[in-house]
């Protein structure tokens, strides 16, 4: 089964959610803001795809956290701190495929050859 993690709120999770639905591909939503960021998927997912790619600093999360913040996530276990404690900060969607590859965002071309 394909899991989809985000905020439902979320334009780009909105889409793909949309876009899962438009082609049948049954999937489970994971909504940070109602179930929480799970700790050991969050593992897994620094340590597929680094903590760069995980933190979204282009948002408005990013955007209203402190500098003194700001600056000290500078490694996975500095993001990860941040990540669990603001959910928002997570580029989205991240999704586990049922082969258990992770990605996130959403890429409809990459995901067709998924599906």
């Amino acid at each position: 089964m394909i899991t989809l993690y985000g905020i439902s709120n979320c334009d780009t999770v909105k889409k793909a959610r949309a876009w899962l639905g438009e082609l049948g591909v049954a999937h489970a939503f994971h909504d940070f803001k109602k179930q929480g960021v799970p700790e050991a998927a969050l593992d897994v997912w620094l340590a597929a795809m680094g903590w760069e790619a995980l933190v979204n600093r282009k948002g408005t999360t990013w955007r209203s956290l402190d500098e003194v913040t700001r600056v000290a996530v500078v490694g996975a276990a500095s993001a990860r701190v941040v990540l669990l404690a603001r959910p928002g900060l997570i580029k989205r969607p991240v999704v586990r495929w049922t082969d258990g590859a992770v990605t996130v965002g959403f890429d409809a071309a990459n995901w067709q050859r998924r599906v």
